[in-house]
């Protein structure tokens, strides 16, 4: 199974810090916060990984190369303009999925200990969603879980890690240019296509200082232990 991380957005959040680093190399415990994806990519078995970029992306490509370093091989995606998570999968979509087979898919900017491994044998016809207990400044949720079916109507609200396995069947009515996910998943969650999982593994959305700053004291914690 092939994997990309999004890695185009421009940081607006974090400003000042993403004005000359783009939000992907932007330190967490003194270690870019994407190189942590990689190498947990790679101790899962991912070694075909695409990165999409597009504000300050050369700085990412200059960091991570071809991703000798960690025994895996990055492909990328530059984007003129950000395309949006859709727009950004489907320009690269007959690399990820050629023949419709499922693919991992991780938003770059959040801080995590899933276990990616658990995915390489997950798969849907459309896509599986891994889902988070809501956190302080999302409350309301994304999409509701009932079992392990996305729903409309049923089941408790959770949120959307940002990472889920997806297939290019998803993806059918894409065209090339600006797309956002959000109203394929919903689209695709009212024909009943979207299967999902709750996780209680550390998750983050680095998305402002004060959650930088907690992601940072989570690996800290972590080496500390000599984790």
């Amino acid at each position: 199974m092939k994997a990309m991380i999004l890695a185009a957005g421009l940081g607006t959040r974090l400003r000042p810090l993403t004005l000359s680093t783009p939000k992907p190399l932007i330190p967490v415990n003194g270690k870019p916060l994407i190189e942590y994806h990689i190498e947990r990519l790679a101790r899962a078995g991912f070694l075909d990984i695409t990165i999409n970029h597009a504000w300050l992306g050369q700085q990412i490509e200059e960091y991570l190369g071809g991703g000798e370093k960690w025994g895996v091989n990055i492909r990328y995606s530059a984007e003129t303009e950000p395309l949006e998570t859709a727009g950004g999968v489907y320009q690269v979509l007959d690399h990820l999925s050629p023949h419709g087979e499922p693919f991992l898919l991780i938003n770059g900017d959040i801080a995590t200990d899933f276990n990616f491994s658990t995915l390489k044998t997950v798969s849907p016809t459309h896509g599986h969603l891994i889902m988070v207990p809501n956190p302080p400044h999302h409350p309301e949720g994304d999409f509701l879980l009932n079992g392990n079916r996305l729903s409309e109507s049923e089941g408790s609200s959770y949120t959307f890690s940002g990472i889920s396995v997806l297939t290019a069947a998803l993806f059918e009515m894409c065209r090339p240019g600006k797309s956002p996910l959000g109203p394929l998943l919903r689209g695709a969650i009212a024909k009943d296509q979207l299967s999902g999982e709750l996780t209680d593994s550390f998750w983050i959305d680095v998305g402002t200082p004060e959650r930088l700053e907690q992601a940072s004291h989570y690996y800290r914690g972590r080496q500390a232990h000599g984790n």
